[in-house]
């Protein structure tokens, strides 16, 4: 049965980028459309992003080395690679430029590609050069995208896409849903495919 799943998600968030990655491992199972929305979960980072140590509430570096522990053992298990940001990105620019890339066909390569930069080569996605070599990496325009990232646009649908995450009570990312199901964070393969499963078999009933 075909169905599409809206999925809530910010390029920072390592969670989004493992929970990505599990729901695209289960499209071949299933025969679901993915439906990307942007949700910026901290503006208030400045443009050029932020180091670590500036950060006002700098976490422990036990207990954020705990936290990363817990992200890797996810990654693994979702067949990633990945490591602490060398730098706290401001995605507002990433996420715009995302937009700009479904546009033209090529939204979820873009979307690994910045991902990958990310959390894997330690790049500062929220500035303009980086992000016009990661589109070019992905078959983009390098003028096309330098317009998109000018553009007022994509900032309007930023806004539009923050109206609609609040409607639906978005508070954190990820957020996917379902028909009648939500669901939030990096779940396991299992537990995905069984709220897969159980939309299908209610969906099925009801025909």
């Amino acid at each position: 049965m075909s169905f599409t799943l809206k999925v809530f998600a910010d390029f920072i968030c390592p969670f989004c980028y493992i929970g990505s990655a599990t729901v695209r491992k289960l499209q071949p199972e299933f025969g679901f459309a993915i439906e990307p929305h942007s949700f910026q979960i901290h503006p208030e980072w400045p443009p050029e992003g932020l180091e670590l140590a500036r950060h006002p509430r700098m976490m422990d570096p036990k207990a954020r080395q705990m936290i990363w522990n817990h992200i890797g053992e996810l990654a693994d298990a979702a067949g990633l690679e990945m490591k602490p940001p060398a730098i706290l990105a401001n995605s507002r620019l990433a996420l715009q430029t995302a937009m700009f890339a479904r546009e033209k066909g090529c939204g979820e390569r873009f979307d690994q590609r910045v991902y990958q930069a990310y959390f894997k080569e330690g790049l500062n996605i929220g500035m303009r050069g980086v992000l016009l070599d990661l589109a070019i990496d992905v078959g983009l325009e390098r003028a096309e995208t330098e317009g998109a990232l000018d553009s007022e646009d994509y900032a309007y649908q930023m806004g539009q896409e923050t109206m609609l995450a609040r409607q639906l009570g978005v508070t954190g990312v990820p957020a996917f849903f379902l028909g009648p199901y939500s669901f939030g964070g990096a779940q396991s393969e299992e537990v995905i495919r069984e709220i897969f499963r159980r939309y299908g078999a209610e969906a099925a009933a009801a025909r």
